[in-house]
């Protein structure tokens, strides 16, 4: 069994534990302006298009495409495994919902912008901590 990479952790709160919690029902959640439809990330308690309120948890598909990458070679971190690939990803729901993650199940040699992902999530205690592997057909 290959031991998890060490991460540093988010701090959860009640305003965005449905994102960090989510991958425990292999769900990718996030806010979403019940006025307009925007999907919200952060999370934030007003909708940044139409300035709403009623804002809702919903979940999307968890299919990305690779907006930009970068490979690290530098151990930065103490027994973290090197290389790795650090992405912006965009989610295919909305233009503009983009996470910083890491790609996983790819030889950073095989990573290009453009190319479709999707989630996987990795659990560190009672978090989900959501990276991408490439889409399968």
């Amino acid at each position: 069994m290959t031991e998890k990479p060490f991460r540093i952790l988010p701090r959860v709160t009640p305003q965005n534990e449905h994102f960090w919690k989510g991958g425990a029902d292999g769900e990718l959640r996030f806010l979403r302006c019940q006025a307009c439809k925007h999907y919200i990330h952060p999370p934030s308690p007003l909708c940044p298009e139409c300035l709403g309120k009623n804002l809702a948890v919903e979940t999307v598909s968890g299919r990305a495409h690779v907006l930009s990458y970068t490979v690290n070679h530098q151990p930065w971190i103490p027994g973290v495994p090197l290389p790795y690939t650090i992405a912006i990803v965009e989610i295919i729901e909305q233009k503009g919902l983009r996470l910083m993650t890491n790609i996983v199940d790819c030889e950073p040699d095989a990573v290009q912008i453009g190319m479709p992902v999707c989630v996987r999530f990795e659990q560190a205690g009672d978090v989900y901590l959501p990276l991408f592997a490439p889409e399968t057909a």
